[in-house]
């Protein structure tokens, strides 16, 4: 039997993995390439493919080249993600989501490299001249997800010092 924190992993990854995936069908059965459906002001559906990894980088790598090295790295990322889990202590269960949102995303968007050697982004803000680089759910989920890993790291780090600290200092 897997402990809570594996359990919701596992449902953050699946449901990431799903709204991904879904919200990527959804994009190119119903939007043309490059098509630009505005939202809000600021926020607009704009379906386009992305080569490389984020903002595009190592887009001008070969396929023969950059699709394994994704996969590699992907692999590797989920090593060092579930050695990290393995970590988390069972009452930090917000952790162990976060996990589970940045596995799911990095599979979204593996299975997007495997299939069409290209990840499909669609979600664009912009404002005023500002444009911020495509992305999808996948990516979403990975950048919360990271964001809440360092942010649990950065609170382990303030915790340590705190315990490291002489029972007489700040008397």
């Amino acid at each position: 039997m897997t402990d809570r924190r594996t359990r919701f992993a596992i449902v953050a990854a699946v449901v990431v993995l799903i709204l991904d995936q879904t919200t990527k069908s959804i994009v190119e059965r119903n939007m043309t390439l490059h098509e630009s459906i505005p939202l809000l002001p600021f926020f607009s559906l704009t379906y386009v493919r992305n080569t490389g990894a984020a903002f595009g980088l190592l887009s001008e790598l070969p396929p023969a080249l950059r699709i394994p090295l994704f996969v590699i790295v992907t692999i590797g990322a989920v090593w060092a993600l579930v050695s990290y889990l393995r970590q988390v202590r069972l009452e930090e269960s917000w952790v162990a989501v976060a996990l589970g949102g940045i596995l799911g995303g990095a599979a979204g968007n593996l299975i997007c490299r495997l299939r069409y050697g290209e990840v499909v982004d669609f979600l664009h803000l912009h404002y005023r001249g500002f444009d911020w680089p495509m992305f999808n759910v996948a990516d979403s989920a990975i950048t919360v997800g990271v964001a809440l890993v360092l942010l649990h790291s950065l609170r382990a780090a303030d915790q340590a010092k705190t315990d490291e600290r002489p029972a007489t200092e700040g008397r």
